[in-house]
């Protein structure tokens, strides 16, 4: 599956969400995850992680070997140490 074709996928499930994709075998088929989004105000974390396994769908069987994700609200995103190498990205 392409980077694109899987951010596509969750930022469509996630209006205003900030999404980003990486490959990080190269293969196509090994990825992680950053998605901020307003949705997951008072969800646990397997409720995140439930809600972007949703949104790729039948990809997580199929194209998808393996997705670590990291899912975080606005308010968690923007309180985080710019130093982990995580971009600029500002809630409006």
């Amino acid at each position: 599956m392409d980077v694109n074709e899987l951010r596509e996928k969750i930022a469509a499930a996630f209006p205003g969400s900030h999404v980003e994709v990486k490959d990080f075998t190269g293969g196509g088929d090994h990825f992680e995850a950053l998605v901020v989004s307003g949705c997951f105000e008072g969800r646990s974390l397997v409720e995140r992680h439930q809600m972007v396994y949703q949104a790729v769908g039948d990809a997580m069987r199929q194209a998808v070997h393996a997705l670590a994700l990291k899912t975080l609200t606005p308010s968690q995103y923007e309180s985080l140490p710019r130093e982990r190498g995580l971009p600029q990205w500002k809630t409006t």
